[in-house]
């Protein structure tokens, strides 16, 4: 755009913008005040419209000053009365909300409106055509803006009852509601906005399969193949227009499936499923190819990491079948916060990127968006280095592999003690280094010991085994744990009971003195691939394998080996370990996570140890082991949250919520809760969790138990107390 033709708009712009935003939050601006905060605001608005840079903060500030006039002559004739506001609590409104929402609903605005039209024409068209429109679309960062509809109730999706102010009234300037304090919601919805219009002014347009042009109610439907070709056709009709404006102005796309709002017409069809999400990109990516448009690039997401990786990993199988081959965008929807968060985060997107896949990644943590970027790049920044590891074994005789990579399947064992067959992953913490082991030292890794009852408390998240090496243990440990040796150690111990020895390689094979129930081994690639070695040890019964690595690409290495034993039809159980130093506690949890977790995923491993010297304490590495499983659904030790990251159409303050839930419900292990900021994917990104907790308008919040909806539009302040009384009402509360 000209700068004359943004001049054009600029009251017009900074009105709409400033009555939305003040509105929403309940502000009656200090317009003097205001005004030292628009300027940069401004400037990006200029660039996002196409004047780039050319705009100076003094000229931003003029410009913004007209504006503003126009803004206080609405108030001024609205008989709302005295628009001040203390200086303190006005930046205290923008240090919460405005830097994560002010520039969204800007962009918002401008997706309705239209470039070179009169704004009065815009206006009139979305009114006429879209006032409560919803589209299965938006800008790459989930664009909003905000219709002023009050909204009495919900039913289904959205039910907009009674609108008493619509933009219309901003603009012609007409006399604001008086009783603008009796407005009960504000609803934040996708930008109502036909396609085609935003297509042509800006870089690149999401398409969320899902809810473009379908519904999601949980509903079955049975479809015959003539019925389901006449829905593709009705698809075609409904996209077609979207292609050919991205093509004539070369704007780019992203068709992003989302595992949480697959439509009723693809669960019906293909199941809750990878495949699922797959075809229902494909559906889509058809369609620009018979337009000749590539400028695609695919994502597949999902709150549940084994889920997404499934899909992505098929995804490139269909499109090489189709002969397609368009950049994917990785990504873990809705993966929590915190320690959780990042570990649900590398589980999913450094699987990919260990398996050479993926173009761009997007980390969706519930915290400020500024905290994700570290995390992505810690991921990414990993590979610019791995191009001199050693060798790697190929797969002899492109072998079909003896496993799944698109569905899950533990990687069948025998047991041996409490590890393999139907077992869960066992955690091996990691003490060989300590000058002395205590009773106290056990806290770290879930033991605490009481001196007035003599009795160990155990927690959830308690270890299952620790390496000692030399280091003797020399008093009475937790019955559930056991203790790991060196051979010698081992052997001269006066008490062996739940001591166990840890041989290296064929160290075992030579060894005069061997446990009667249970012996580790830890063997390397040169190990396994040693056919005589194999040969001798291959199912021993007293034997559980420790896979280990120092190759700078230890997960492919391990995942050779893992498929070196599937192939040699070695039963034995094997243990994951994973080697780090000289690296951040962060960077430790994010590569751990990674390693462990890829092959988690593929049903490798029946237990756990990360040794990491001098980088974290033994709560934090225990803590993380039991993470990954978390992570990975291979063994569940705590509540789980699936809670997503901040956006425009978040209805409350998502990171305070989702601590208060937590701090209220992280007792309650296997218990899956779902914490969704607004209506848009919520139901259906969380339909695998036990209870939700989805806003629903302002201030409001609605109760689901699994995929129904309960109570509807609970004040926020009560909503916390009323979640817990749902579970207590259903019998998954435990007390602590």
């Amino acid at each position: 755009m000209r700068p004359r033709e943004l001049n054009k708009y600029r009251n017009f712009i900074i009105l709409v913008s400033f009555f939305s935003f003040f509105t929403y939050f309940g502000c009656k601006p200090d317009v003097k005040n205001a005004i030292k905060y628009v300027p940069i605001v401004y400037k990006t608005v200029c660039k996002f419209v196409g004047k780039t840079n050319q705009v100076s903060a003094t000229e931003a500030k003029a410009e913004i000053e007209l504006g503003l006039k126009e803004v206080e002559k609405i108030f001024a004739a609205s008989g709302v009365g005295s628009l001040s506001r203390s200086m303190e609590d006005l930046e205290r409104s923008f240090e919460k909300a405005a830097n994560k929402r002010f520039m969204t609903y800007y962009s918002g605005f401008l997706t309705f409106f239209t470039i070179g039209e009169d704004p009065k024409i815009s206006m009139e068209k979305y009114l006429a055509q879209n006032q409560n429109g919803h589209h299965g679309f938006d800008l790459d960062t989930s664009t909003s803006i905000l219709t002023f509809p009050v909204i009495d109730t919900f039913e289904g999706e959205k039910t907009v009852v009674n609108a008493k102010i619509n933009l219309r009234d901003v603009f012609e300037k007409q006399k604001v509601v008086k009783d603008i304090e009796k407005i009960r919601h504000i609803e934040m919805v996708k930008a109502p906005v036909e396609p085609p219009a935003v297509a042509r002014i800006v870089e690149k347009v999401r398409v969320n399969p899902g809810n473009y042009a379908d519904k999601k109610k949980f509903e079955t439907i049975d479809f015959t193949d003539l019925s389901y070709e006449a829905e593709l056709e009705r698809i075609r009709e409904r996209f077609t227009p979207l292609v050919k404006i991205c093509k004539e102005y070369g704007t780019a796309m992203r068709i992003g499936t989302n595992h949480g709002s697959l439509s009723d017409r693809i669960m019906s069809r293909y199941g809750d499923t990878p495949l699922g999400m797959v075809e229902s990109a494909l559906e889509f990516l058809r369609i620009c190819e018979d337009h000749s448009y590539h400028n695609i690039v695919l994502s597949m997401k999902s709150s549940n990491p084994q889920v997404m990786v499934q899909a992505y990993r098929l995804l490139i199988i269909k499109m090489k079948e189709e002969g397609m081959n368009y950049p994917l965008h990785l990504g873990v929807t809705e993966a929590g916060e915190g320690e959780d968060g990042r570990i649900k985060s590398a589980a999913g997107i450094g699987t990919l990127l260990e398996d050479g896949i993926g173009d761009t990644i997007r980390v969706s943590l519930t915290e400020d968006p500024e905290f994700e970027i570290p995390v992505a790049r810690a991921l990414v920044d990993r590979y610019q280095h791995r191009t001199n590891h050693r060798e790697i074994k190929e797969i002899r005789n492109n072998l079909i592999l003896p496993y799944s990579p698109f569905e899950y399947k533990r990687r069948e064992t025998f047991a041996v003690n409490n590890f393999g067959s139907s077992n869960v992953p066992c955690v091996i913490a990691d003490y060989s280094q300590k000058e002395k082991i205590t009773a106290a030292s056990l806290f770290q890794v879930g033991y605490n010991y009481s001196v007035p009852l003599d009795k160990w408390n155990i927690s959830d998240q308690a270890c299952d085994y620790i390496y000692c090496g030399d280091n003797v243990a020399d008093f009475k440990t937790p019955g559930t744990l056991g203790l790991i040796y060196n051979p010698q150690t081992w052997n001269n111990l006066e008490n062996n009971t739940r001591c166990y020895p840890l041989f290296c390689g064929n160290e075992y094979l030579n060894s005069n003195f061997k446990s009667e129930k249970l012996n580790f081994v830890a063997v390397d690639a040169s190990l396994v691939f040693d056919n005589a070695f194999i040969s001798k040890i291959k199912n021993d019964p007293t034997v559980v394998f420790i896979i280990d690595s120092v190759n700078e690409h230890a997960m492919a290495d391990e995942r050779r080996m893992f498929i070196e034993l599937m192939e040699q039809g070695v039963k034995n159980p094997a243990i994951i370990k994973c080697n780090y130093k000289n690296i951040p506690e962060t960077t430790l949890q994010l590569h751990a996570s990674t390693d462990a977790g890829a092959l988690f995923l593929d049903g490798m491993g029946d237990g756990i140890w990360i040794k990491a010297q001098n980088i974290a304490s033994e709560k934090s590495i225990n803590s993380t082991a039991f993470g990954i499983l978390q992570a990975t659904r291979t063994r569940i030790s705590k509540t789980e949250y699936i809670s997503c990251p901040s956006c425009g159409r978040t209805l409350f303050d998502l990171q305070e919520t989702t601590a208060k839930i937590r701090s209220r419900t992280n007792h309650l292990k296997g218990l899956k809760i779902g914490i969704m900021g607004c209506i848009v994917n919520g139901p259906g990104e969380m339909a695998d969790a036990d209870y939700g907790y989805v806003g629903v308008g302002v201030g409001k919040i609605t109760l689901y138990k699994g995929k129904e909806v309960v109570k509807r539009n609970i004040d926020s302040a009560i909503a916390v107390d009323e979640l817990i009384g749902l579970i207590k009402m259903h019998g998954d509360w435990i007390e602590q």
